[in-house]
Parts: C-alpha cells; structure tokens; sequence
C-alpha cells in the first residue's frame, strides 16, 4: 500500500500569518519525504475568510514542497480546472513537472462551492451542472493532447485551439504543413513549451463520488480519489468504477487498482486523548463541508438517516468516529487499514491529520506517530520506513 499525506491547509481559531501556514505545510512534507511517505496532495480552495481550505493554489504550494523534497510525489487534490485556462494550467503544471524531476501527480476537479465558481469562472457556475461539466470534460482533454502530443489541436464547444484563422508568418518559423498551411500562413496545431517530463503525461486523478463522476474516470482512464463514505459503502462504489474501467479499456482492471482513498487520521497514545486534541476540529470542518453536502455519504449501506429538524444535527464525534475516523491508537488504526485492504483491495491511501484549530505540534506527533508505528504494520507492500524526528 502506498501512503500520501492529504495537506488541506486551514487557519481556523488560531489565526496565524499566512507564512506560518506555509511553514506548516513545509514541515510536514519535509518529514514525509524523509520517511517513505509516497506523496503529498495539496488542496486548491477560495475566498476562504472564514480559515476554511485556505490555499488557493495547489500548484504553486507544490512548486515550493518540490524545492525542500527529494523524492516524495508532489500531487494536487485537486486542481479546479474549471477555474483556469486551459492551456495556462497545463504550462504551469508542466513546468512543475520539470521543476520536480518528474514527481508531478495530477488530480482534477470541477469545484463545488457558488462562491467561488461563479467569481473565478461564470461559464462554469455549478448552478448549471451540465456546462460545468461540458468545460470539465474539455479542459482536461486539452491537457492530455498538449502534453502528449508535439503538435496538438482541439475543437470543441466551448475551446477551440488555435483559434481559428489565426496566421503567423515568420522567418525564423519555417511553414511547415504538421503546424501550418504552407500558403495561407494560418496555424493549424500549437506546441506547448515543455510539455511535462513525465509522458504521455503524469499520472492524473479525478476526485470523484457520484455515479456520473465514477463511470466518466473510469471511461476516460482518470485514477480515482474518493473521501466520506464507510468502507463497506465503498465497496459498490470501488465496483462500479472496476466494472466501467474494464469495459472501457478492454481488459479486466483488478478490483481497487487506479484508486485512492482519503481518511481523516489522528493517531495517539489513547484512544480518549484522539478525541481530546482533534475531535472537536474534523467536527468544526465537516459541518463547513457538509453544509453543501449533507450527511447522506457518511451511511452505512442500507442505512436510513434519522429525521432531525436541521441537515447536520447527527454530527458528533460518536455518530461520525465508527464511520471513517482513523482517530485512536496505532493499533486501532492499523486494524482499520487492514479492514480496507481485505474489503477494497485498496492501493493508495491519503490520510490528513492538520484540522482548523488543531496545533502544530499535535499534528506533527500524529505524523510521526502513524510512520513509526502504523505504516510498519504494512511493511510488505511499503517501502521500509525509516523513523526520524
């Protein structure tokens, strides 16, 4: 199994300078690349005033985490690629993959939040699902041919690259038939200067939960990155996306391959000091999060939510802890993990430790403690794991 690191920076309660956020950040990845950690995925959120998911740019956070790390994979959970150009992301990305040795991991997402969709990109406002989608879709088979392809092209509703009727016409850029038309000078194919290191391209990932978002990774050979639901609710969900990915590529896909799960971890000594230091923190972001999406990801299957008079009032730490909280004892932990394994085959998993209002220090000794004594528990599918302080 391999082990990530879910960096969602917050600055909930304690209020720090920004720098000291970054800082943070800095120290973890620094320690889970010394210690046989596979990667580390930061997070991409806006307007965040509240010190909910405060980073706004995951690509750039990881250019910084790639210049302080020598071999742990740098990844982005995810990147809106809603909100940008599409061919400005697929520059800046590529870069990061040059600049990271070719470390680069890709994960991509369509945003959720009004807020943000409508002031970054008014075409892509979630209150309109399916052009949302339609740009989704566009975006992210613009990049795959930008960073595959020497020469690429692209036609679509809402993209169209080169722009048509578009002519260029100098000496030291001999016409050639692959990228222009000989005499009318107009182009017919870009490049983009560097394509990534990695090729055809990274590997890429799509954050995903609805059937909709299951079935499209899978068609389009998209790893997939789930979060909430219980691992036995995962489980027709991990079937689905097999099923879909071995029907579209014609081949049978081992069951769990191409997927990642993230957990919310929080290791200590006992099981009562887990909920003491960071339980009232994931409680305090779920309802953030939950707001938009309700309760209804956290049932076990075949499970019927209570009738309360508002959406989040089941939310407690003992309603949510025997659902998917890796919080306890490394024991416990492990135990869990074992029970993923045995029920999803799982192959990637990325756990996150650093809630709003959780203290630096806290969150580093539950690092340190999940490497030293629950990724060893692991060992056989691991790289070894060299404990540091």
């Amino acid at each position: 199994m391999k082990f990530g690191y879910f960096l969602n920076q917050n600055n909930r309660h304690l209020k720090k300078p920004f720098y000291e956020v970054v800082q943070e950040g800095r120290d973890i990845a620094e320690y889970c690349d010394q210690n046989g950690w596979h990667s580390i995925w930061t997070t991409e959120h806006h307007f965040g005033h509240e010190g909910f998911e405060v980073c706004p740019n995951p690509g750039l956070m990881s250019v910084d985490l790639a210049a302080r790390t020598k071999q742990i994979r740098l990844g982005q959970a995810a990147n809106i690629v809603t909100f940008y150009h599409p061919l400005r992301l697929a520059e800046d990305l590529a870069m990061l993959d040059h600049m990271s040795g070719g470390r680069l991991e890709v994960a991509v997402g369509r945003g959720i939040y009004p807020r943000e969709t409508i002031n970054l990109n008014p075409l892509a406002d979630v209150a309109n699902q399916e052009q949302n989608q339609e740009i989704f879709e566009e975006t992210v088979e613009i990049m795959r041919r930008a960073w595959s392809q020497e020469y690429f092209e692209f036609q679509g509703k809402h993209y169209q690259f080169p722009h048509p009727g578009v002519k260029f016409d100098h000496a030291m850029s001999p016409p050639e038939e692959h990228f222009q038309d000989p005499e009318t000078k107009e182009i017919r194919k870009l490049a983009l200067v560097p394509r990534t290191l990695q090729q055809p391209t990274p590997p890429m990932w799509q954050v995903i939960d609805s059937p909709r978002s299951i079935k499209f990774s899978a068609q389009n050979n998209l790893n997939g990155m789930f979060w909430i639901p219980p691992t036995d609710s995962m489980v027709p969900r991990f079937e689905m996306y097999q099923e879909e990915a071995s029907k579209a590529r014609g081949t049978d896909v081992p069951y769990g391959h191409g997927l990642a799960l993230v957990r919310d971890m929080f290791v200590t000594e006992t099981m009562a000091e887990a909920e003491k230091l960071a339980g009232g923190g994931i409680i305090d972001y779920l309802k953030w999060v939950c707001h938009y999406r309700g309760l209804g990801n956290h049932v076990f299957p075949g499970e019927t939510l209570e009738q309360t008079a508002g959406k989040l009032d089941l939310l407690s730490y003992e309603w949510l802890h025997p659902r998917n909280l890796l919080f306890g004892t490394p024991d416990y932990i492990a135990e869990k993990i074992h029970e993923m394994k045995e029920k999803l085959n799982l192959q990637h998993l990325l756990v996150w430790s650093n809630f709003p209002g959780v203290e630096h220090e806290a969150v580093m000794n539950s690092v340190k403690l999940f490497t030293q004594e629950v990724m060893p528990q692991f060992a056989e599918d691991a790289p070894a794991v060299a404990a540091a302080d």
